[in-house]
């Protein structure tokens, strides 16, 4: 019989795609919102970018020498990490808070509790969301063209009208680094979706989820145009494709997916409608993130023959 069969430990289906080769193929995607970045705000861009990679690279690299771990940062996590967290500041932001932060993402929310695979939260989410806290005022005043102002999501927000929206599609309006095009994240998430990289669950429930949660709250009701406004203003699209959909911290179940998808769009619509601030993609992730467990443990597919537990349960009590 040992000739015949392998015993060993699940899982049995395997994948020839290495978290290297993931992480490699998230870069690639990023490629045409930073880029845009770069040319849309300069320079300073381009040095923010290349500090929050290589800072995230080294911390991670320099935390797991100390600590006598294997060295991990050949996986590009770090890297993707520190990319995505320069995506999500204003251009000017200034380098050595923009370090802070990297070690904050690396350090506390990532390697503290166990390095890749183990993390609780987005990492680069983690640090976006301590730097709002530490810095808010330089991370919500937004330079464009030499004038500081509101981002048109801001003022969408506090004047109900729509700046123009042709300009946030495109991608020349203020606001971080890698969201305000929202034609060339698409462009990346459509390689990712193609190959198979993320799943459309998770970002087309949250979209779609959310378009509903404006046009029932907002102040432009079910407007085309008002509603188009708030998807591509801010970090949503950014968010809902290369963060929302991060293997680690989102459901593995399909239905699983769709009601975090679904989730997300209402946290985020909430946080927009009727919080103080004119955002709220980060922290909306970041709160789906900690019911990510209880999402998986509620939608996990019963084995075929078995009784589903909560059936059996609710039986049982004689319901």
């Amino acid at each position: 019989m040992s000739d015949l069969l392998n015993v060993s430990s699940n899982p049995h289906v395997r994948d020839k795609r290495t978290t290297s080769s993931i992480m490699l193929s998230v870069i690639l995607a990023l490629i045409p919102a930073t880029a845009f970045g770069i040319y849309n705000f300069g320079y300073k861009a381009l040095v923010l970018v290349a500090v929050c990679i290589v800072s995230s690279v080294l911390f991670e690299g320099i935390y797991e020498y100390l600590m006598k771990q294997k060295i991990t940062v050949k996986d590009l996590s770090a890297a993707v990490t520190g990319l995505l967290i320069a995506l999500n500041l204003p251009h000017d932001f200034p380098i050595w808070m923009a370090v802070l932060g990297c070690g904050f993402g690396i350090i506390v929310v990532k390697q503290v509790f166990g390095g890749i695979g183990q993390n609780f939260m987005n990492p680069a989410l983690g640090a976006r969301c301590f730097l709002i806290l530490s810095f808010g005022t330089k991370m919500t005043v937004f330079t464009y063209d030499g004038v500081t102002g509101a981002t048109p999501l801001k003022q969408l927000k506090d004047t109900g009208a729509v700046d123009s929206l042709k300009s946030m599609f495109i991608g020349t309006t203020a606001g971080t680094i890698g969201e305000t095009s929202v034609i060339a994240i698409l462009i990346g998430a459509i390689y990712l979706l193609g190959k198979g990289i993320i799943d459309f669950r998770i970002p087309f429930t949250y979209i779609i989820s959310f378009a509903v949660f404006i046009g029932i709250f907002g102040e432009g009701g079910f407007n085309p145009e008002f509603i188009a406004a708030h998807l591509c203003g801010g970090g949503l699209m950014l968010g809902a494709f290369f963060m929302a959909t991060d293997y680690v911290t989102s459901p593995i179940t399909k239905v699983g997916r769709i009601v975090f998808g679904i989730l997300l769009g209402i946290l985020t619509g909430v946080f927009r409608v009727f919080g103080p601030s004119a955002e709220g993609v980060s922290f909306a992730i970041i709160f789906c993130n900690l019911l990510v467990p209880i999402i998986e443990r509620v939608t996990m597919p019963t084995a075929f023959g078995c009784k589903s537990r909560y059936l059996g349960r609710f039986k049982k009590e004689g319901n």
